[in-house]
């Protein structure tokens, strides 16, 4: 599934052929996504693309009219190319536009989201969600105060979006690796100086895969559909009962809300 890194990089690829442009046509192929494509998405012919964002794994289109809510789901992926480039299988929506270009939505899988919100109110799907990784909101104190009393494990803690937005799976296990903090761990027993550097572990650890264009599992490729690298750089996601990096040994796995966590029994206690 695509992560914050792999959102952020096609955010980047996009934002420049969309921004300032109008949409010529939106076509819709099938509606059956995640939820039901609306009708609504067909009345936005003409309206002008204003700024393209991301909130947690959305991307937001703003429209002088309203904003598009976009979530790739598992499988998803948006392209820019030419209005005469031949479908693919599962080519879902076009956002055309008035340049000759398109933002093409595919998904073989069908559990991404493509909604629109007139102006007004945050969309419900956003309301509740906790601060960015890479913003001052978010720090080892925010942690700190937040996890006091939970006997949740940190991996399921920090994986939740109300405590932040975006820490999935791949990035959990090795911002937790980085920061030397066992996934099991209790989330209430951990110190404030060891949220501190927890804190910064994370931001590090997506800094890094936002700058290498993601990581590469399955489905991702960038926008302009060219691979992500920051799997090259894989301390322990995927690598149990190899030896760990840093100190040679064997690498472990437990799940943590049915999924699984690699990690390394001496440097992550």
């Amino acid at each position: 599934m695509p992560e914050l890194p792999e959102v952020e990089t096609t955010l980047r690829g996009i934002r420049p052929h969309l921004e300032g442009q109008v949409l010529s046509e939106v076509v819709v192929r099938e509606r059956r996504l995640r939820w039901p494509v609306s009708e609504e998405l067909l009345t936005l012919r003409n309206s002008q693309v204003l700024a393209l964002r991301r909130r947690a794994k959305y991307l937001l289109i703003e429209l002088d009219c309203g904003e598009l809510l976009i979530h790739l789901g598992m499988s998803g992926t948006l392209r820019v190319v030419d209005q005469s480039v031949p479908l693919r299988k599962h080519d879902h929506v076009d956002l055309q536009l008035d340049s000759g270009k398109v933002l093409r939505f595919n998904d073989p899988r069908r559990f991404g989201t493509v909604l629109f919100q007139a102006g007004g109110e945050p969309h419900p799907l956003l309301a509740k969600l906790g601060p960015e990784p890479l913003s001052e909101a978010f720090s080892g104190d925010w942690l700190f105060d937040r996890s006091r009393g939970r006997k949740v494990a940190v991996k399921s803690f920090i994986m939740d979006n109300a405590t932040v937005v975006g820490v999935g799976n791949i990035y959990a296990q090795e911002s937790l690796f980085l920061a030397g903090i066992h996934p099991s761990r209790a989330a209430g027993k951990i110190s404030k100086a060891r949220y501190e550097r927890f804190a910064e572990a994370i931001k590090t650890v997506l800094a890094r895969a936002i700058e290498a264009g993601g990581t590469t599992l399955k489905d991702f490729t960038r926008a302009d559909g060219q691979p992500g690298y920051f799997a090259q750089s894989l301390n322990v996601y995927g690598r149990a009962g190899q030896p760990c990096l840093r100190c040679k040994a064997l690498l472990k796995a437990d799940r943590h809300g049915q999924r699984s966590t690699s990690y390394c029994p001496q440097c992550q206690r």
